[in-house]
């Protein structure tokens, strides 16, 4: 038996990512910036991207730390 496809999910990116949170796009280069930010990958136009699972991970760590 085959196993089957992994659900692939579109990564979101900063906008995505800052709409979701109602925050500012300076807010998460600020966050970023003090490493408080999901994991993001670099596109080779500079594009940045957050995989949906880095995005769950972080706001599952940052529930903990509530």
């Amino acid at each position: 038996m085959a196993n089957p496809r992994p659900k692939v999910t579109e990564p979101l990116t900063v906008d995505e990512f800052c709409q979701a949170l109602k925050i500012s796009r300076s807010t998460f280069y600020e966050w970023r910036q003090k490493r408080r930010a999901p994991h993001c990958i670099k596109l080779p136009n500079g594009a940045l991207r957050i995989r949906q699972d880095d995005y769950e991970a972080w706001l599952n760590d940052c529930e903990e730390a509530a």
